[in-house]
């Protein structure tokens, strides 16, 4: 059975999620903000900017009318940098009836409040609006270009997300669910800082093993905040936990991993965004995941040494050697 979904957010990662709502046989909306940008979709039939030379299936079409596309489908994936996710709901809102259901790929925290999306969607709606949020080890090329990926759906309600599952799961992008929408977004959310991380350490020359340590005690960091905001640590050694973080700290593809490693390589925080030239959601859930830790009295010193370089102008050399430096202890959570 085939369904109608809109997603909003038409870059690599937006675009993506659409191309492989279409392929499914699904009638789908992809909204972007940027007419200039919609209407070369729509004459190109493919996103030559983030996702060139993959060709958009019929079943997917474009539109920069924010209520054409809130209007069209009862089901909405946001795929937007979190800093504006609570802004795009805001204008959904007026469009929408309450049958709607409300999905997002958006990954980071509110950054006014530190809080999860799921709660923006709560207090924008209603805590009885379904909610569900897609994460796990995928890069938009590749689900795109239809190479085999896995990721996992966590929803407020099973039947959400067993329903947009039936919208996404395909043989080559494999979906798995949970009830654990806590786990599933601070996964998402907080492996952007430790990417970055990678990212520097890489940069400045260090090697495998460094990149293999900041990965293991990065989850480690991830399960003590996760645990302190309700999450479950079984979540986090699946695929929207430690298999987002390997991805994302070990690949090139990976803008936060990119990142990283041009201040590594001596770049100021500018000139290393410039260079990406796309959203590095891990700048923002570095300063958010800090201050989480900071309220709750969490121990994260790979998330603040990454901070720090960030917001105090640390150098990354010394980030490194602040880690390298910590006391001995035993191998824990």
């Amino acid at each position: 059975m085939t369904s109608k979904i809109s997603v909003f957010g038409a870059g690599s990662w937006g675009t993506a999620l659409a191309i492989q709502a279409a392929k499914n046989g699904n009638q789908t909306l992809l909204w972007g903000h940027l007419p200039e940008h919609i209407a070369n979709l729509a004459k190109d039939r493919q996103n030559k900017r983030y996702l060139a030379n993959l060709p958009f299936p019929d079943t997917l079409q474009v539109t920069d009318n924010l209520k054409e596309a809130a209007q069209f489908s009862d089901i909405l994936l946001i795929s937007v940098p979190s800093h504006v996710f609570q802004e795009t709901l805001l204008k959904i809102k007026p469009f929408v009836n309450d049958q709607v259901k409300i999905a997002w790929a958006s990954k980071g925290f509110n950054p006014e409040t530190g809080e999860l999306l799921n709660k923006i969607v709560a207090n924008v709606f209603s805590t009885e609006t379904p909610a569900a949020v897609l994460s796990g080890p995928s890069f938009a090329q590749e689900v795109a270009a239809g190479l085999p990926s896995a990721v996992t759906i966590a929803a407020t309600q099973q039947s959400f997300a067993d329903q947009l599952a039936q919208i996404m799961h395909s043989p080559r992008f494999r979906i798995y669910t949970t009830n654990d929408i806590i786990s599933v977004q601070v996964g998402g959310a907080v492996k952007n800082v430790l990417a970055i991380a990678a990212g520097i350490a890489d940069g400045i020359g260090f090697g495998a093993n460094t990149r293999a340590a900041l990965v293991t005690r990065g989850i480690a960091e991830i399960i003590r905040l996760n645990t302190a905001l309700g999450g479950q640590q079984e979540t986090l050694m699946g695929l929207a936990g430690l298999g987002d973080l390997i991805l994302t700290c070990t690949d090139n593809q990976s803008r936060n991993r990119r990142f990283g490693i041009a201040l590594g390589q001596g770049k100021n925080r500018e000139q290393a965004i410039q260079e990406i030239g796309q959203e590095v959601e891990g700048i923002s859930a570095a300063k958010e995941t800090y201050m989480l830790a900071k309220k709750h009295g969490i121990d994260m010193p790979i998330t603040e040494q990454t901070y720090r370089v960030l917001y105090e102008g640390l150098a990354p050399l010394s980030a490194v050697q602040n880690l390298l430096q910590r006391d001995q202890k035993s191998e824990t959570l």
